[in-house]
């Protein structure tokens, strides 16, 4: 049975280059200028790819100004900027199960933003509006970026997507 139309879940995707972990930075900060509460970004790509640089300029770009490092060991770190921000690491995790269990996903993060690195490590369709930034490795420095945004009747993330439209280096 075919969903109705305003409940099918469509995709929307714009592709960045970025040259450096400046770049990289760059983009996310100018992200974060749309970053709305309950936003929920899953951060995907090989290790080295660039997701905590990605989480580093996406703070930044929050106005947060405490350093942002890759939350390996405690799983989530809470910051507070223009909103409060969830950097999430789930590498460490063993599947869904865990990430429920270990209360990676409550409604404190309705009101703020959740990064989560490693975000194919969480059961997709546990999250279905989330906004999927794929980081590529396309040389040492460069990364190809992709943002894939399900197409929902609120547009929910078309201010994110036109953002990285309009990002240059």
């Amino acid at each position: 049975m075919t969903p109705p139309e305003t409940l099918r879940v469509r995709r929307r995707v714009v592709e960045v280059a970025t040259r450096s972990p400046a770049e990289t930075q760059s983009l996310a900060a100018a992200l974060a200028a749309a970053a709305r509460p309950a936003d929920r970004l899953a951060l995907i790509g090989p290790l080295g790819a660039g997701k905590t640089q990605f989480a580093k300029g996406f703070a930044r770009g929050l106005g947060i100004g405490a350093v942002v490092n890759s939350p390996s060991f405690t799983l989530m770190a809470e910051y507070q900027g223009r909103l409060p921000l969830f950097h999430q690491d789930l590498y460490r995790l063993a599947g869904t199960g865990e990430a429920l269990e270990g209360g990676l996903l409550d409604e404190r993060q309705d009101a703020g933003v959740t990064l989560s690195e490693w975000a194919e490590r969480l059961d997709a369709d546990l999250d279905p509006l989330r906004l999927e930034v794929r980081i590529g490795l396309v040389s040492d420095d460069e990364r190809r970026i992709t943002l894939v945004a399900p197409d929902v009747p609120t547009d929910a993330y078309e201010a994110y997507l036109a953002a990285a439209r309009a990002w240059r280096p």
